[in-house]
């Protein structure tokens, strides 16, 4: 089985001359589920991996080089995650490559990914937009004391019952790091839930106390989902952090109850 020790992250490598899918690297998703109760034949979300490319760059039938950005999109059912450096390494791989047509590109990719992840991935040309107006109230203005940066204190998350609302709550203080190279990794996020208010306090508490935990950027938005569902107990919720930029890719997990569609406009951050 595929672990994170394993892979290109925190080594070495060569800048790869030729396409070559290979350098694609799985971590089966299994493992870090099990970890925080999560039944994988019954998860209690819906959700998505989308991934923004900024730097993807082939030959064309005449060998012209050709420059483009795209948007990846892999399903949170499928058995493995695509490992970051392994996808940027595949990305940098398809440099002298020749492709009759961009379609033909997306097509490659899409085959590629989809074996690595083990479901249909979906690859298209261009980004969303820049997001120009707030997703939801932040809460990084509360006056608040903190002083646990690690690891996340799920007891700090409190609601009030007699309180029923709708709500979407942001911060962009998540930072969480690589679990094998160390590396921060920064994010904005969102919880937009109904149900018994959410302690404001006691939810930017929370979030910062990812500040030195180690685990991928999937894995933390799977945890808090499901922390949030445990402690605050909402009639439904959706969470999505959205990570900056590492070489060239950034990544956006969206995790949301069953029942709630895939949004149908999505956004960057200014910080991506």
């Amino acid at each position: 089985m595929n672990t994170p020790q394993d892979s290109s992250l925190g080594r070495e490598v060569s800048y790869p001359s030729q396409y070559d899918p290979g350098l694609l690297f799985p971590i089966p998703r299994a493992a870090a589920r099990a970890e925080i109760g999560l039944d994988a034949a019954a998860l209690p979300f819906v959700g998505h991996d989308r991934w923004h490319a900024f730097e993807l760059g082939w030959l064309d039938g005449r060998g012209k080089p050709c420059v483009a950005v795209a948007t990846v999109q892999v399903p949170c059912t499928s058995p493995s995650l695509v490992e970051s450096k392994s996808f940027k390494l595949y990305l940098n791989s398809l440099n002298s490559a020749r492709f009759d047509t961009a379609e033909d590109l997306s097509a490659c990719i899409a085959t590629d990914l989809s074996a690595c992840a083990g479901a249909p991935v979906d690859v298209r040309f261009g980004l969303p937009p820049l997001r120009e107006v707030p997703l939801g109230d932040s809460i990084d203005g509360l006056d608040v004391d903190i002083d646990c940066y690690g690891p996340p204190r799920a007891d700090y998350l409190l609601a009030d019952a007699s309180q029923v609302v709708e709500e979407t709550l942001v911060s962009a203080l998540l930072k969480s790091n690589c679990p094998v190279t160390g590396q921060p990794d920064w994010a904005t996020v969102s919880v937009r839930y109904h149900g018994p208010k959410i302690d404001r306090s006691g939810l930017l508490r929370y979030l910062v106390s990812y500040r030195e935990h180690a685990e991928f950027h999937e894995q933390c938005v799977e945890r808090i989902f499901s922390e949030v569902s445990q402690r605050c107990d909402p009639q439904w919720l959706e969470v999505e952090a959205r990570y900056t930029r590492r070489g060239g890719l950034d990544i956006n997990p969206w995790r949301a109850s069953h029942g709630i569609a895939t949004p149908a406009t999505t956004y960057r951050e200014q910080r991506q």
